[in-house]
C-alpha cells in the first residue's frame, strides 16, 4: 500500500494514512523501519542541535495572530503554483483561517482577512514580515515629519480603523511559528490535496478550512496559558 500509494510520504503520515484510510493500525516506528528496508525511506542523520533564544508565546488566544503568505505548487502539475495565507495563533499555534489566492497582495489579504475577521473576531495584533502590502518601505516626506504622520499601506491603514495593531517582524526567524508551520503544510497538505483529489484554489480553500484545519489543530496545537479568549466582537 506504502508503495502503491504513499511512496512519498514520510512515515509518520504514512502510517496515520494506513490507519485512517485503511483500518490498519502500525506504529510510525514499524512503518519506519519497512520503508527503510524498502527503500522508500533514509535514515536521517542526526543533526547538530543549534540553540535558539525562543519568543515565549503570547498568553491568551486571539492576543497575537501570526499571518504571512507561502507560494508553493501546492496542487502540484494539477494546477498553476499559488499562494496560501495564513493565519496561526501564537499562544497555541492553532491554524485559525487560511485562503489559497494568486498571489500575496493587498486585495487577496483582504478577503483572506475578512474572512478571518467575520469568523473569529477582531485578534488584538497581527505579527506581519515587512512585505510592501503591511509597510511602506520609505521615509517619510517633509510634510509628512512635520505633521508627524508615518506613511502606511492600504493594509495598514484598514488595521489602524479596526483597532488592530499590525506589529512587523525584523526577519523570518522571529516568525517561527508560522515559517515551520508552512514547512509541515507543504508535506502534508500537498499529499492531503492529492489525496482528495483537489486542483483548484476553490476546493482547497474549502477542504483547508473545514477538513485539514481541525486535524491538524487536534494533531499539533497546545493549550493556551491562559484560557481567555481576546478577540473582539467585529
Amino acid at each position: 500500500l506504502i508503495r502503491q500509494q504513499y511512496p512519498d510520504f514520510g512515515p509518520t503520515l504514512a502510517a496515520e494514512k494506513l490507519a485512517e484510510r485503511h483500518g490498519i493500525s502500525v506504529s510510525e516506528e514499524k512503518v519506519r523501519l519497512l520503508m527503510i528496508a524498502e527503500g522508500l525511506w533514509k535514515a536521517k542523520q542526526h543533526k547538530q542541535i543549534v540553540i535558539h533564544t525562543y519568543r515565549e508565546r503570547r498568553p491568551c488566544v486571539g492576543e497575537l495572530i501570526q499571518l504571512d503568505g507561502s507560494p508553493h505548487k501546492w496542487f502540484e502539475n494539477r494546477a498553476q503554483p499559488c499562494t496560501l495565507v495564513a493565519f496561526i495563533d501564537d499562544a497555541t499555534s492553532k491554524i485559525m483561517d487560511g485562503e489559497f489566492v494568486d498571489y500575496e497582495g493587498t486585495f487577496t489579504l483582504f478577503s483572506a482577512t475578512e474572512h478571518y475577521l467575520k469568523t473569529h473576531g477582531k485578534p488584538l495584533s497581527l505579527y506581519v514580515d515587512k512585505h510592501s502590502t503591511f509597510k511602506i518601505n520609505r521615509q517619510a516626506t517633509v510634510e509628512e515629519e512635520l505633521k508627524d504622520f508615518q506613511p502606511q499601506s492600504q493594509f495598514g491603514r484598514a488595521m489602524e480603523q479596526l483597532r488592530i495593531e499590525l506589529i512587523c517582524a525584523n526577519s523570518p526567524q522571529a516568525k517561527g511559528r508560522v515559517e515551520r508551520l508552512f514547512e509541515t503544510l507543504q508535506d502534508r497538505l500537498v499529499k492531503e490535496l492529492r489525496l482528495a483529489g483537489i486542483s483548484t484554489k476553490e476546493e482547497g480553500t474549502k477542504y483547508f478550512r473545514e477538513m485539514y484545519i481541525p486535524k491538524h489543530n487536534a494533531r499539533f496545537a497546545v493549550l493556551p496559558k491562559d484560557s481567555t479568549n481576546m478577540h473582539r466582537v467585529l
